[in-house]
């Protein structure tokens, strides 16, 4: 129980699990899960849905190069890439992520009130400054029309890194990104009421870099 309440009452039985381990305390996840509903811990996040992939274009579709290898031998070698959104109480803020599948971190971002083919043109070069990857990169997405845009393509194969879509309405194939936009809403943004997109981009960027 301190240990849910100290993590702010948001993890669930597995990230319970390995905070309690970090404390030295061994126990299964099954347990914990059984000890949660013993005991009445109940995640403190609500879901809000809003549509942010639109597959229905005609433009160039990349095969599933990353084919779910979430776990390269080195930095670099592979990115994961995907938008959410954040509602504030004057319009929703757009978030566009790169992650580096090696070391689970964000290396580049953009926010913008709409989600254009600029924004994730924008967090990708942001992730292409930082890291400076050698040729032959694979960066993953979905299959949204942002990301294949011809600016979007243009812009990997400028620096030698190749496209990667995941299959057709198969969230599976962007787990760890999805897991991160996870994480992300249920401890910091649906436990906030943001008064504009400029305090929840604040608040984000506090969070990606914190």
């Amino acid at each position: 129980q301190a240990a849910f309440q100290a993590n702010g009452a948001c993890y669930g039985s597995r990230r319970l699990r390995a905070a309690l381990q970090a404390e030295g305390v061994t126990v299964g996840r099954y347990r914990v899960r059984r000890l949660m509903r013993e005991f009445g811990l109940k995640l403190a996040w609500r879901r809000k849905f809003v549509h942010t992939t639109d597959s229905r274009h005609e433009l160039t579709v990349a095969g599933n190069l990353l084919d779910r290898q979430f776990s390269p031998p080195a930095p670099d070698r592979a990115w994961t890439s995907d938008i959410t959104y954040i509602r504030t109480r004057r319009g929703w803020l757009y978030l566009a992520a790169v992650m580096d599948l090696y070391s689970r971190r964000i290396v580049g971002w953009a926010m913008a009130p709409a989600m254009p083919a600029a924004l994730v043109c924008s967090a990708l070069q942001m992730a292409i400054t930082l890291r400076k990857p050698a040729p032959g990169l694979i960066v993953h997405s979905d299959r949204g029309s942002q990301y294949a845009s011809l600016a979007h393509t243009a812009l990997l194969a400028r620096h030698g890194a190749r496209a990667s879509m995941s299959r057709k309405a198969n969230c599976w194939d962007n787990a760890v990104m999805e897991r991160f936009f996870l994480n992300l809403k249920m401890e910091r943004v649906w436990r906030r009421d943001y008064a504009n997109p400029e305090e929840a981009r604040a608040d984000i960027a506090d969070y990606i870099v914190g």
